[in-house]
């Protein structure tokens, strides 16, 4: 990237085939790892209300009418910090986690894809490669996003998951205000490390085809957003932000049905295989619940992807400035 712009995407810096010494490529790394961690902070805060009605319409779809009804009574009976942000704190350092991860992993996956394709530069590789380099790279991801996400979704729809359960007053109460650390470790406590990585085939059944849809939508849209003789890098920080935006709202679209399952599991902390929670919401609920909230998740994600991209292309500009 060059100073004093904000033009090239999220991934270019590690796309580029270092040929620098060592020590600038850590300094690269280090940029990335930084620049990726804000950006998923930024992201999560904007984010968080709509991904909290999300989880609720998808685990306990009876108990709402839609998303501006379960949006009004988790205000009014939770508030703002306890109820539309619950889970942020683990919501951050998943995606601080996961968005490393990630990127690190897909400038790896890109660089292999190229030798094996024999293309010299991965600048150069077409968005069909790119999209099987986010494919490989999720894997990765969803190792240290499934304990995280466990963590969040619970949180997020700790209420629902008490008024389903015949407790006393005192307990519910008391249970409604866990925070995630104390969350975390009852769930050592009760299940072991094991528990924490429950919806773990779910988490990588949505990762995996989710994010081949997000970087190969991602790298698409670029090149049609380019005009004629122009690289796709060089497209500008507005048409960077909407390629963004379709990345993550066709991810979203061609991966909602897991997410649906993978929040049940981790929820309701089930033992049952994703597959056969896949055909009992079918059988029981009909194929509308595999997207129940998927409007928020859509409304969610422009703003969110957006403000990711331009805290991460920024970060990057004001570190390569200063260091």
């Amino acid at each position: 990237m060059t100073t004093g712009s904000v033009a090239e995407p999220i991934g270019a810096e590690m796309a580029h085939v270092p040929t620098g010494n060592s020590r600038g490529n850590i300094k690269d790394g280090v940029i990335n790892f930084v620049a990726g961690s804000l950006g998923g902070v930024a992201l999560v805060y904007v984010g968080q209300p709509l991904d909290t009605v999300k989880v609720k319409m998808q685990t306990f779809p009876s108990m709402y009418k839609g998303m501006v009804n379960c949006f009004l009574r988790t205000l009014r009976t939770d508030g703002i910090a306890r109820g539309l942000y619950a889970g942020t704190i683990p919501a951050v350092v998943a995606n601080v986690a996961e968005n490393s991860v990630l990127f690190a992993a897909y400038g790896g996956c890109q660089k292999a894809i190229a030798h094996l394709s024999g293309v010299q530069d991965v600048k150069q590789l077409s968005s069909f490669s790119n999209a099987w380099a986010g494919f490989f790279a999720a894997f990765f991801s969803s190792l240290t996003l499934c304990p995280t996400e466990l963590i969040k979704c619970k949180l997020q729809a700790m209420r629902e998951v008490e008024q389903t359960q015949a407790t006393t007053a005192t307990r519910k109460s008391t249970k409604l205000h866990i925070g995630p650390w104390n969350l975390t470790r009852q769930i050592l406590r009760e299940q072991g490390v094991r528990g924490m990585f429950t919806g773990l085939s779910s988490t990588i059944a949505r990762e995996m085809p989710g994010y081949f849809f997000f970087f190969g939508g991602y790298e698409g849209t670029r090149e049609l957003l380019a005009a004629k003789g122009q690289s796709r890098q060089d497209i500008g920080w507005q048409k960077t932000m909407v390629a963004g935006a379709v990345g993550g709202a066709m991810l979203w679209l061609a991966i909602y049905p897991a997410d649906v399952v993978k929040s049940r599991i981790q929820v309701q902390n089930l033992k049952t295989p994703a597959l056969i929670v896949f055909n009992d919401i079918v059988r029981q609920e009909g194929i509308g619940a595999l997207y129940n909230g998927l409007t928020p998740t859509l409304i969610r994600t422009v703003p969110a992807t957006a403000t990711l991209f331009v805290t991460v292309e920024y970060t990057k500009t004001l570190m390569h400035n200063y260091f």
